[in-house]
This record gives structure tokens, C-alpha cells and sequence, in this order.
């Protein structure tokens, strides 16, 4: 018999739910099969934590005295953040960096500090330092700042981010003759080593890949608090190649997530530094997923080797723009420390941490068992598979 997401509330208020983590159900299901799993089973935990280049925080610090609208240029511990709206907001981005040279001077490809590391130090309680320019108006006649300020001392402080939580992605190899360095680490020649960023079977999209009872206004774990998801990610890919399990076989949808960042934890927002390429946060997401029948408890139980990724090489047609799908391999393969390929024996590594999304998986199955975290019906479903919904490339640019 189907449930529906008030009657699984209702559970978890008279302490009844029975609520399992992603790799929990996969045994469940293994051992008891998908009927008996979808009435017994509530609620299974996801989890993810990895690199996510595409998260900001924007941040309201109140009035100065006199006023100020920051409308020139606005720095966070240096790092370069964006004003151009409203009198005290700013935004400021993972990725962004200082405007002097932000690497280390020993080590040129060595990004040490960027717009995910002061995030981190923001939910940490950390002083930032803030220093802004103005033009000055009748209303709001100062022109500079230059001051301190921390997750306290400043109104409001909302961890925006546009796309997070990819629903797999590439697997990435270098075939040429130099070591190349990108968003996915440091790529060896000769595909000398291939590099991955997915939790697979605890991801939260693969363990609902169509999206079911996944969409804008479920109630998320972030960074350590509780968020939303308040729209598909930006590149949200539905229409992706599909396996018999309906899971993609390359990147396809994406979250952008919302929350407040007073409540979030250091640990769950981590400044990260990628040697050549630049700076970015890790963030941890964990989604609920409530079994509301069969179909549910199918698509819950999926394992690493159901799911396989795609293999693209980053020093040619990535680059270029063409992301030649080289081949598949599964992530039970990736996992192990070692694929086959090319006739060859290749490293595996993962910028994505299994045992972190294990622990958000279970911190939030934990939340629902302390009746502090409840399941929340989504207001509007995510694109889908058939809703024509579809990224795009930019035309040619001379």
C-alpha cells in the first residue's frame, strides 16, 4: 500500500518511522525484497560531500553610520566580493580570488586562499576582514569602509548556491604527454591516473533518478544545518542516456540549494584549494527520501556497480568543448581502486568523500529518529526526463 509524506510525519512525531541509510536499504532490499522494503521501510538517508565550484553566500552587514551604499568595491579577507545591488548586501563566490597573485610563490600552481576559504571561516565564527569603496550619494554620502565583521556582528548570512549535487558525472583522464591540471586534480599523462567526484550509491539524485520526491521546497541537509532546494541547478540535464534502472550515464540534474549559513558547521563547508586551477568549497548535502511504495524502495537500493559514469578526456576534447564520451566504467570499478581501460590498468581517485557522505546519511537518519528533521512535500517537481528540459552549449564566439 502506498504512504504518503503526511503519514511518514505523522511517524516520525509518535517516534515509529523506520528510517535506514542509502547503503542500510541496499541490504534491506537485498535480503527482504522491494515489496516488504517499501511497508516497512520510511525513510532512506543520501549523502554527499565533495566539491561544489558553483556556491556563494550572500550577506547582509547593516547600516554604517554614516550610511553607505556599497556600490564600488567590496573585499572579504581580500577576496574579491560582488554589490552591485541593494545598499549593505554583498555576494560573494567560491571560486572567487585576491587580486594580487593568489598563489604560492614556492609552488606557482598552488592556490592557497580563496572565496570558499573565508565562507568557511564566516560559519567558523571567524573575524573578516571587510574594506569597501563607495561614490557616495545624498542619502548614503560615505565612501569607504574598512572594518571587521562575523557570523554575529552581521544580519543576515544565506549559503546560495546554483548548482550542487550533480546526478553523476565524468570520470577524468588525460591522454596526452604532460600532467594538465583542472577541476578534477591533477591529471598524470598517458592516462596515468583517472579522477572521479561522486558518492555513487549514497549520492541523493541516484537514489531518485527521476525525481519523484525530489523537488523545489525539500527540506535538505547543508553544511551542517537544515536548507531547501530551491530550484533545479543550473545545467539541470534531465534528458541524459538512461540505464534500465532509469539512472544517467553521464552528468544530468543539478540542485541549487539554499539555507542559513549561522546554522551550518565549518566542517561541512570546507575552503578547498585544486593545485592549477584555483579555489572552492566542499559541501555537504544530505537529501530524505520517503518510500512511498515499491518504486521508491527499487530505485533506494542502488548499488555502485547499477551505476557507471562516463570517461572523458580533459586534455583534448574537453577543453574544446566536445566531451567525447571515451567509454563507461562503474563506480563499484572506480571504487576499487583501479579500472581497466585502454588496455591498461589505471589508478582511480575520488575528490568526492564516501565515509563523509556515510556520516551525513547517518546524521540525518539520526535527525529523524530525534523528531528534529521532518520530510517535506515538494511545491513544484524538478524538470524531468520528458520535459524537453535541456543544458545548451554557447554558439561560437569569434
Amino acid at each position: 500500500m502506498a504512504k504518503t509524506v503526511a503519514e511518514i510525519n505523522q511517524k516520525i512525531r509518535q517516534g515509529k518511522a523506520v528510517v535506514l541509510t542509502a547503503e542500510e536499504m541496499i541490504d534491506y532490499v537485498d535480503k527482504n525484497g522491494e515489496a516488504k522494503a517499501a511497508a516497512d521501510v520510511d525513510v532512506v538517508t543520501t549523502g554527499t560531500f565533495g566539491p561544489m565550484c558553483s556556491s556563494s553566500v550572500y550577506i547582509n552587514i547593516g547600516h554604517t553610520r554614516p550610511r553607505m551604499k556599497l556600490s564600488g568595491t567590496a573585499y572579504l579577507n581580500e577576496v574579491p566580493a560582488y554589490c552591485g545591488f541593494a545598499a549593505v548586501d554583498l555576494i560573494l563566490g567560491a571560486t572567487s580570488l585576491p587580486d594580487d597573485d593568489p598563489r604560492n610563490k614556492k609552488h606557482p600552481g598552488e592556490f592557497l586562499y580563496g572565496g570558499g576559504h573565508v565562507i568557511q571561516e564566516l560559519a567558523a565564527g571567524q573575524d573578516i576582514h571587510l574594506s569597501a569603496t563607495a561614490y557616495g550619494t545624498d542619502c548614503y554620502p560615505r565612501k569607504k569602509l574598512d572594518t571587521s565583521i562575523n557570523i554575529k556582528s552581521i544580519n543576515d548570512a544565506v549559503l546560495f548556491n546554483p548548482r550542487n549535487a550533480y546526478q553523476n558525472y565524468n570520470v577524468a583522464v588525460n591522454s596526452s604527454d604532460k600532467t594538465i591540471y583542472t577541476y578534477l586534480g591533477t591529471l598524470k599523462s598517458n592516462f596515468g591516473n583517472a579522477n572521479y567526484c561522486s558518492a555513487g550509491q549514497l549520492s541523493p539524485l541516484l537514489n531518485d533518478p527521476m525525481y519523484i520526491t525530489t523537488g523545489i521546497g525539500t527540506r535538505i541537509f547543508l553544511g551542517g544545518g537544515e536548507g531547501y532546494i530551491a530550484w533545479q541547478g543550473t545545467q539541470h540535464n534531465p534528458m541524459t542516456d538512461r540505464n534500465t534502472r532509469d539512472l544517467p550515464t553521464e552528468g544530468a540534474g543539478t540542485l541549487a540549494v539554499i539555507g542559513d549559513l549561522k546554522q551550518m558547521r565549518p566542517d561541512w563547508l570546507v575552503g578547498v584549494s585544486l593545485y592549477g586551477y584555483g579555489a572552492s568549497l566542499a559541501v555537504g548535502i544530505g537529501i530524505p527520501i520517503p518510500i512511498l511504495n515499491e518504486e521508491m524502495a527499487r530505485y533506494t537500493a542502488v548499488k555502485d556497480e547499477d551505476i557507471v559514469a562516463p570517461i572523458i578526456d580533459y586534455s583534448d576534447a574537453y577543453p574544446k568543448g566536445k566531451s567525447t564520451i571515451l567509454g563507461h566504467v562503474s563506480y563499484a570499478e572506480l571504487k576499487s581502486g583501479c579500472i581497466h581501460f585502454m588496455d591498461r590498468q589505471i589508478p582511480t581517485a575520488s575528490l568526492s568523500s564516501y565515509s563523509k557522505a556515510v556520516e551525513i546519511a547517518e546524521t540525518l537518519k539520526l535527525w529523524i529518529q530525534k523528531k528534529r528533521f521532518y520530510l517535506s512535500e515538494p511545491v513544484q517537481p524538478l524538470p524531468g526526463p520528458n520535459s524537453g528540459a535541456q543544458k545548451k552549449s554557447m554558439k561560437k564566439t569569434k
